[in-house]
C-alpha cells in the first residue's frame, strides 16, 4: 500500500507545533526522536490520527512518534525535505535534550547510544551461535545422536558457522570500543584498538582466568613486571562489557584534554599515541580488574535472586519489562545479558525478553479479531506480526496501551511465560531475534520447555484480551 509521505511529514508538523519547534530529529528502527523547544505546543490527540502514526509519548526529554519498521525513514526523510533539518544521528538529538533528564536516564542513554549500532553484529552472531548449537546437540533431530555424529561432512560446515558466530563475541571489546569512543566523542579508531588491545592473544584468555586464579590445570595468572616493582595482570577481557565501556570513556576524555592543548602541527604525532600509552596501562592496570570484579558481582546478583526467588524474579521480570521499553530504561538488559553470557556461559534473562516480546504481540493479535474498526484491524496485525518478531513499540504504543486492557492481558502472559521459564532455569547461548525465532538461540537443552513457556505467552494474552474485550464495552469492539 502507497502512502503520501509529503502529506504525512505536513500534517505532523502541524500537530507538533510546527517547523520551528523542531531543534533535531532522527529516528531509530521504529520510531521518530524529536527535540522540541516547547512541548505543551504538540496536538497529540491529533498527531495520533494522523495515517501510519501508531501512538507518540514524551520521554527521556524526547518527543517520540511510533510509526514502524520501513515506513519511519520515508517520513523521517520527507520531514527532512520540508523542514531543512540536517541529517542527525539519535546521539545528536538526545544530546539536544539532555538537560531535561534526570542522572539514572542519563546512564540508561548511554547504554543505549553504545550498544544500540553494534545490536545487528550480535543478534546475527547469536542466530548463528543457535544453529550450531542445534548441529551439536545429542538427540535433538537423531535419538542418541548428533547431526555432526551422523552426517560427519557436516563438520567443515559446523567449524564455519561456529568461526562466523563467535567473532562478535571473541572481539566485542573491539566494537563496544568503537561506539563508545564515538558517543563520548573520542577518536573512533583509538577505540578499536583500545578493544583489539583488551583481547590481545598475548594476555590470558578471560574464560581461563577462573582457572589460573583457582591454580586448576597447572595455570597460573602471568604478569607483566614493570621495573620490577610493579606488575599488571597478563589477563584479557573476552566477551566483557564493563572494562572496554570504562575504558573508552576514559579514553575520550585524555584524547579530547589533549585536544584542546596541542599544537596543531604535532597533534598527529603526540595525541594516539600518548592516549593510548596512557589509557592502556590504565585499562589493564586499574580499570580492567575492578571493572571485572564489579561485573562478577552484578552477575552473581542475579543468579543469587533467580536462584533463591525464582518465582519472584520471574514475575517481576515478565511484568516490568514492557513498561521499561516504553522509559527506554530495558537497554540495561543488553549489559547484563553479554555479561551472564561472558562468566556464565548462558543468559536467563534474554528468554524472559522474548516472552515479554510475544505477549504484546498475542494482544495485539486479539485486538485484530475481537474489533470491527478497519483502521485498529489493520494496525493490530501489522503490529502483531513486528511483536512476533522482536519489535513491540508498534503493538504497545499504536494499540495495547491505547485500549489499556490489552497491555496488561500482556503484562499477564509475560509474567507467566517468565515465572515458567524462570522455576525452570531455562538459558540462552546468546542473543537472538526476541520472537518467534527466539528458540534457535535457546541451549538445546531446554528448548522443549522454552517451546512451553512461548506458548503460555503466546495463548494467555490472547484469551484474555478477547474476554476483557466482551466485558468492557468499547466502540468498535465486539460485546457480550
Amino acid at each position: 500500500m502507497s502512502h503520501d509521505y509529503p502529506n504525512i511529514a505536513r500534517e505532523l508538523l502541524q500537530h507538533l507545533g510546527g517547523a520551528d519547534n523542531l531543534e533535531q530529529a532522527a529516528h531509530c528502527v521504529t520510531r521518530l526522536r524529536l527535540a522540541l523547544k516547547d512541548q505543551n505546543l504538540v496536538n497529540s490527540p491529533a498527531l495520533n490520527q494522523v495515517d501510519l502514526v501508531k501512538g507518540s509519548f514524551f520521554t527521556g526529554g524526547l518527543f517520540q512518534v511510533v510509526i514502524g519498521p520501513g515506513e519511519v525513514e520515508k517520513v523521517y526523510a520527507a520531514l527532512r525535505e520540508q523542514t531543512g533539518l540536517a541529517a542527525s544521528t539519535i546521539a545528536d538529538v538526545k544530546k539536544a535534550a539532555g538537560d531535561k533528564i534526570n542522572p539514572l536516564q542519563q546512564l540508561v542513554r548511554v547504554f543505549s547510544d553504545v550498544f544500540m549500532p553494534i545490536l545487528p553484529a550480535l543478534i546475527i552472531a547469536g542466530l548463528l551461535m543457535g544453529i550450531n548449537n542445534l548441529m551439536g546437540a545429542k538427540g535433538m533431530f537423531i535419538e542418541g545422536q548428533t547431526l555432526l555424529e551422523a552426517y560427519p561432512n557436516l563438520d567443515g560446515l559446523w567449524s564455519l558457522i561456529n568461526l562466523m558466530a563467535n567473532t562478535s563475541f571473541v572481539f566485542l571489546p573491539a566494537l563496544v570500543g568503537w561506539s563508545a569512543a564515538k558517543r563520548f566523542g573520542g577518536s573512533e579508531i583509538l577505540g578499536i584498538v583500545l578493544g583489539l588491545m583488551l583481547v590481545h592473544p598475548d594476555l590470558l584468555n578471560a574464560w581461563n582466568y577462573g582457572k589460573a586464579v583457582a591454580g586448576l590445570d597447572g595455570q597460573s595468572l602471568p604478569y607483566f613486571d614493570i621495573f620490577g616493582w610493579f606488575r599488571i595482570e597478563k589477563v584479557g577481557y573476552q566477551g566483557q562489557i564493563l572494562p572496554i565501556l570504562l575504558a573508552a570513556y576514559v579514553m575520550s576524555v585524555i584524547e579530547k584534554w589533549l585536544r584542546a592543548r596541542v599544537p596543531n602541527a604535532i597533534q598527529l604525532l603526540v595525541i594516539p599515541i600518548t592516549t593510548i600509552v596512557v589509557t592502556g596501562v590504565l585499562a589493564l592496570a586499574i580499570i580492567g580488574p575492578v571493572t571485572r570484579h564489579l561485573g562478577i558481582l552484578i552477575t552473581e546478583g542475579m543468579v543469587t535472586l533467580f536462584d533463591l526467588a525464582p518465582m519472584v524474579g520471574g514475575a517481576l521480570f515478565g511484568l516490568l519489562y514492557a513498561p521499561l521499553v516504553i522509559t527506554g530504561m530495558h537497554h540495561m538488559f543488553l549489559a547484563v545479558d553479554l555479561q551472564l553470557i561472558s562468566s556464565q556461559g548462558g543468559t536467563f534473562i534474554w528468554p524472559m525478553i522474548v516472552m515479554s516480546n510475544l505477549a504484546q504481540g498475542s494482544a495485539a493479535l486479539a485486538v485484530f479479531y475481537m474489533t470491527r474498526n478497519a483502521r485498529d484491524k489493520s494496525m493490530a496485525s501489522t503490529s502483531a506480526i513486528s511483536a512476533y518478531f522482536g519489535i513491540t513499540e508498534p503493538a504497545m504504543f499504536g494499540v495495547n496501551l491505547r485500549f489499556k486492557f490489552p497491555f496488561y492481558a500482556a503484562l499477564a502472559g509475560s509474567a507467566l511465560g517468565s515465572i515458567f521459564l524462570s522455576l525452570n532455569k531455562v538459558q540462552a547461548s546468546a542473543i537472538g531475534v526476541g520472537g518467534l525465532p527466539g528458540f534457535i538461540s535457546i541451549m538445546p537443552e531446554f528448548i522443549p520447555l522454552f517451546v512451553v513457556g512461548m506458548t503460555v505467552a503466546i495463548v494467555v494474552p490472547f484469551a484474555l484480551t478477547c474476554v476483557l474485550s466482551m466485558k468492557i464495552v468499547r466502540p468498535g469492539y465486539r460485546v457480550a
